[in-house]
């Protein structure tokens, strides 16, 4: 499983080439800029598999990949590309894919959900008829039909062809000439369609699945009962007609029937004789303890059991796997214990079972895969999973393959939220942890469904932000905001959605910031204050709202500025007027406030005689702390380092709020621990070498000593990295500069002085 190994160097130029196409191996020709392969370029057999089989994982996987038009035309040639085996899947393979291929001498194909294949490409696989050796149409009903009437030439317009709705049965095609065909899977094949005819032609079959497939008249299973070593009959009726043509057959192998009864004991035991070679049995439904019980005694290896009647479920892993299992069962039941040789037990007695039955099924019996994820997710919840990078691997391919399947994405995000928590942390590689971040998004970003959305945002919750998506940190914002955009969301989602956002823009640099501001983060979050004032309710949605604003304007002038154009200052007054005792909330709207404040531009909006005297009011607040005084007096400060020039109200005097804001610095407690974190300090040095607003010298000298004497260790180096302590000394030297203010300017001079001189620090 996944470890800390990086990727092979194969994986890694695989990717890169199929990311940047038209710099490496093709370029762009003619008007339509179509895709060509360079002449230069020839790619073996096991290069070009890979290229195709990477660039389906990417589209369905990875939301920047862009799929690439005409790009299966680039191995339309078999001197310089070979195809020998591909695995193509869902709706993103249409016929014109299969044709350009045409000339190549695949061995596999492997098709599965493709819906938008028709007729035509079923006509196509015909050209392979000399090469294949196995292959799967699981699910690709589509195939089987096309418009009536319609013409089926290479050149038709396929896009019209799928706007009609395809209800006629192509009659005309036949296996005949698959003579090499070993291995086939035509689940779901389509009522209509006459199995016996389409697959009589077939002389070589070893392998054959016809899952839910209709069988009117199973006898022409015979002509294989020499050969056959795997027959899959999952979801077929077994009619007294089937069975009596399975009691005539010998299987070497594998043998999968389901979904009916075996109605006596005779039928059970003559059945198990004549299976007495199967190396493996597959038997859902009533009776099939029966069954067990003669099978077990027939065969060749030892195997006890303890399966008692009411047990009804028996069940195994699709046949195409290359592996050495020789058995694979599923009990629904915890009761069943097997001991075998070789043997591999899907059911829910224990984890193994359970992650078994999860590797078996999920990618043909996602219905299955299903019910084992569940039980997976009880043990992760309620026990402990002592198997957890197979566990974790498991459910990401789960999620991946069936990412529109609710069932498996709710069950699934549901595991991953407890196989990812503190728990089982220590084991996971950074490797295992992208990729489950990776898969979550998808989950996010394909099903738009409130449990699945939960589950998601929940299991982000349990890494490291912003550390451990910011190599997804675009996407992650956009998926975010998505999920906060309507006004009447759910409220669980809607408080996670916004805690991660706050995390998001906290202790990321300005980049960041200024790119999340684009994509709508101000708007939203005011957005969300303004439905949370209108419903006249102060959560936790309206305070990580705030705080949210107020990590994403530091030292963002854009960011300042998109907040008071979207009508902020009101809601900031409306918030104060509707919530006067909420001391985090007014906390998170000064520190905002204090953002657009050390923007130079931006501080005449903040100059009105209503919001002067709000922020002098405030200087009073013994909310949370010193911080709301704090904060409006850091807003108060960088307005009156302005000058008095720019102060042309009346009321309130300039004067008057200064001599507010020197008692209130002068009543703060200079030991008083901090609910702040300061990146920088260039905000506050601006304030120091200054005469026009002594207060404001004062108030930064007063903020720089509180910090290097609390917190020593963090901000010392800061102070003195950014030239705090120059600064300083000009304060000393200037004869505007209060004589408390110098004195103070002092004590954190010798601070940092002490801190450079410490001989016991060995950190620095």
């Amino acid at each position: 499983m996944s470890g800390d190994d990086p990727d092979s160097l194969m994986s890694l130029c695989t990717v890169f080439c199929l990311k940047n196409l038209r710099r490496t191996m093709c370029y762009s020709e003619g008007e339509q800029n179509r895709l060509q392969l360079r002449p230069d370029v020839f790619l073996p057999g096991e290069i070009c598999d890979r290229l195709v089989n990477v660039y389906m994982d990417l589209v369905h996987t990875d939301s920047d990949f862009e799929p690439q038009d005409g790009f299966f035309q680039l191995f339309s040639e078999p001197r310089s590309t070979r195809l020998t085996r591909l695995q193509l899947r869902e709706d993103l393979v249409r016929d014109r894919d299969l044709e350009a291929i045409g000339k190549q001498d695949l061995m596999e194909l492997h098709l599965t959900y493709c819906s938008r294949l028709t007729a035509r490409g079923l006509r196509t696989l015909c050209s392979f008829r000399h090469s294949l050796l196995s292959l799967s149409l699981f699910g690709c009903s589509s195939v089987f039909f096309r418009k009536s009437g319609a013409p089926l030439a290479a050149g038709e317009d396929e896009d019209e062809e799928e706007r009609v709705q395809r209800h006629t049965v192509d009659l005309d095609f036949s296996f005949q000439g698959f003579n090499r065909l070993r291995l086939l899977n035509l689940g779901g094949l389509p009522a209509e369609l006459d199995v016996e005819t389409l697959l009589r032609p077939l002389p070589a079959l070893i392998s054959l699945d016809l899952s839910s497939v209709h069988l009117p008249r199973p006898a022409f299973l015979t002509q294989w009962s020499e050969r056959l070593a795997s027959l899959v009959l999952y979801n077929v009726e077994l009619t007294e007609e089937l069975i009596h043509t399975l009691l005539q057959m010998s299987f070497h192998t594998h043998t999968h029937t389901t979904h009916s009864l075996f109605h006596t004991r005779t039928h059970t035991h003559a059945l198990t004789l004549s299976l007495a070679r199967t190396h493996s049995l597959t038997l859902t439904h009533s009776h099939t303890h029966t069954l067990a019980h003669s099978f077990t005694h027939a065969h060749t290896h030892s195997l006890a059991y303890n399966l008692p009647p009411s047990c009804s479920h028996i069940c195994t892993h699709t046949p195409h796997t290359h592996t050495h299992t020789q058995h694979l069962f599923f009990c629904r039941y915890s009761a069943l214990t097997v001991f075998a040789v070789c043997l591999q037990i899907t059911g829910s007695k224990n984890e193994d079972q359970i992650l078994n039955a999860i590797e078996a099924y999920t990618e043909q019996r996602p219905e299955l895969a299903h019910r084992a994820i569940n039980q997976l997710f009880d043990i992760a919840r309620i026990q402990h999973c002592s198997q957890l990078l197979r566990a974790l691997q498991l459910v990401i391919t789960a999620l991946k393959t069936h990412k529109y399947d609710k069932s498996i994405q709710v069950t699934g995000s549901a595991a991953l939220f407890y196989l990812t928590n503190t728990e089982y942390r220590s084991d996971q590689s950074v490797r295992l942890r992208r990729q489950v971040i990776q898969v979550v998004l998808n989950g996010m970003e394909h099903y738009q469904e409130v449990t699945v959305q939960r589950n998601c945002c929940l299991t982000l919750c349990n890494f490291s932000i912003p550390e451990e998506l910011e190599f997804q940190y675009h996407r992650v914002n956009l998926l975010l905001l998505k999920i906060l955009e309507p006004v009447r969301q759910d409220e669980s989602i809607q408080r996670i959605a916004v805690h991660l956002c706050n995390a998001l823009v906290c202790q990321v640099d300005n980049d960041h910031k200024e790119a999340v501001g684009k994509m709508g983060f101000v708007k939203t979050m005011l957005n969300l204050i303004q439905k949370k004032l209108q419903d006249r309710m102060c959560d936790q949605v309206m305070e990580f709202s705030w705080s949210a604003l107020w990590n994403i304007t530091d030292e963002t002038p854009d960011n300042c500025q998109m907040f008071l154009e979207c009508n902020g200052m009101n809601l900031f007054l409306d918030c104060l007027k509707e919530f006067p005792d909420k001391q985090e909330l007014h906390r998170n709207m000064l520190g905002l406030l204090g953002n657009v404040a050390e923007v130079k531009a931006l501080r005449p909006q903040l100059l009105t005689k209503q919001f002067i005297t709000v922020f002098s009011e405030l200087l009073d607040s013994k909310a949370d702390g010193i911080e709301v005084s704090y904060n409006a007096c850091g807003v108060l400060s960088h307005i009156m380092f302005d000058g008095p020039e720019v102060w042309t109200m009346e009321e309130p005097r300039r004067t008057h709020v200064m001599d507010k804001m020197w008692a209130a610095i002068q009543s703060w407690d200079v030991s008083s621990r901090r609910n702040i974190n300061y990146r920088s300090f260039e905000p506050i040095l601006r304030l120091l070498p200054q005469s026009s607003a002594p207060v404001s010298q004062h108030w930064a000298t007063w903020a720089l000593y509180n910090l290097v004497s609390v917190y020593c260790d963090k901000y010392c180096p800061l102070l003195i990295k950014e030239g705090g302590v120059i600064l300083l000394q000009k304060v000393l030297e200037l004869e505007s500069s209060h004589q408390e203010t110098k004195d103070m300017a002092r004590k954190v001079m010798e601070q940092c002085e002490n801190f450079k001189e410490d001989p016991m620090d060995t950190s620095r």
